[in-house]
C-alpha cells in the first residue's frame, strides 16, 4: 500500500463501502445500539457479516459462554430489526501470545471475505469488543492488513492515567497485535473521549419507548440495566459503541473530531507506551454528543 493510499484509509470514507462488525453483544446495552444503528444507516454501511467477540464479566461464566451469548444476542437483535446478516462465531478465549492465532468461524471469514478487497477498496472492520478476532485474523493472513481498515472502541484517552479499560485489558495480546501491525487503524478512546455519549432515562422513554419493538427493546433493556444499580436516582448510561459506527458516517466531522498520531503499543500494566515516529494512527479526541444522538433516534424510529 502506498502512503498516500495509507492515509486516505485513515480518513472518513467516502461513498458506499462494505462493513463487518465485531461486537460482544451481550456483554452490556450498547452494542444492541450499535448494531442497530448499523442496520439503519443504508444510506452508505453495506453490512456484510457479525462477528461475536469473547468477554468475561459476571454476565458470563468465562470468554467462550460470553462469546455464545453474544452470538445468539445478535440475532435477537436481527429479528427486531427485520433483517438477514450472516453472523459467526468468534474466538473462545483470548489469544495466549502475540503471535498466535485463535482459529474461529469469525477469525476464519475475514481472512477469506478481506481477499476480495483491496488498498483501494478496504473492507471496514469495526470491533467494539476484545479485539480477539480481528487481531487473529491479522496474524493468520497477511493480506488482512492490506485490504482492511480497523475501527476499535476501545482503550482510554492517550492522557488517561491508566489504560485498564474493558476492552483493552481483556486481551492486550490482541490490542498489541492491531495497534502494532500497521494495519490502518482508527482509534476510539473510552474514558476522556467516548464517555461524553451519554443518555438518560427520561429521553429513553421520550424518543424510543413504544416506537418500535426495535427501538422498544432498546430503551427498556437500558432502563431495567440501569434501573437495577441506579433505581430512585438520576442515572445517565454511556452508549458507547456506537460511536464506532458513527465514525464511518462522519461526513465533514459532523459527529466527532479527530487526528493523525503516531500509534502507540498498549502495555500488560495498563498503560501505553509512546513510540516516536510509529506509523500513523487516526485518533478520535472529541464527541458531538447531541448531533449523534438525535441522527441515532431518528434512524431508531424511523
Amino acid at each position: 500500500m502506498t502512503e498516500k493510499q495509507y492515509m486516505k484509509n485513515l480518513s472518513v470514507p467516502e461513498g458506499r463501502i462494505d462493513v463487518v462488525l465485531d461486537t460482544d453483544a451481550f456483554n452490556e446495552i450498547d452494542d444492541q445500539f450499535a448494531i442497530s444503528y448499523m442496520l439503519r444507516s443504508k444510506e452508505k454501511l453495506d453490512v456484510r457479516a457479525i462477528y461475536a467477540a469473547p468477554f468475561f464479566n459476571d454476565l458470563s461464566s468465562g470468554p467462550a459462554d460470553g462469546m455464545e451469548k453474544s452470538y445468539k444476542e445478535i440475532f435477537h437483535i436481527l429479528d427486531l430489526a427485520g433483517e438477514k446478516v450472516d453472523a459467526y462465531r468468534g474466538s473462545d478465549r483470548y489469544l495466549p501470545d502475540e503471535n498466535t492465532p485463535v482459529i474461529s468461524p469469525a477469525a476464519e471469514d475475514l481472512v477469506r471475505r478481506s481477499a476480495d478487497y483491496s488498498p483501494e477498496r478496504p473492507l471496514y472492520v469495526v470491533a467494539i469488543g476484545a479485539i480477539t478476532n480481528v487481531a487473529s485474523a491479522l496474524l493468520m493472513a497477511d493480506h488482512v492488513k492490506e485490504n482492511t481498515v480497523v475501527v476499535w472502541l476501545g482503550g482510554n484517552a492517550h492522557t488517561f492515567p491508566h489504560n485498564g479499560e474493558f476492552n483493552m485489558y481483556q486481551d492486550v495480546a490482541a490490542a498489541k497485535v492491531v495497534m502494532g501491525c500497521g494495519v490502518p487503524f482508527v482509534q476510539l478512546p473510552c474514558a476522556g473521549v467516548v464517555s461524553a455519549f451519554t443518555v438518560s432515562k427520561p429521553e429513553l422513554e421520550y424518543w424510543l419507548v413504544g416506537k418500535n419493538p426495535l427501538a422498544d427493546y432498546l430503551a427498556k433493556n437500558t432502563i431495567r440495566s440501569a434501573d437495577g444499580y441506579a433505581a430512585g436516582k438520576p442515572w445517565t448510561r454511556v452508549i458507547w459503541d456506537v460511536t464506532a459506527i458513527a465514525w464511518l458516517l462522519n461526513d465533514g466531522d459532523r459527529f466527532m473530531m479527530s487526528r493523525i498520531v503516531d500509534a502507540p503499543v498498549p502495555t500488560y500494566d495498563s498503560t501505553y507506551r509512546f513510540i516516536p515516529d510509529s506509523h500513523p494512527m487516526r485518533y478520535v479526541f472529541y464527541i458531538e454528543r447531541d448531533v449523534l444522538m438525535e441522527d441515532l433516534i431518528k434512524k431508531l424510529t424511523s
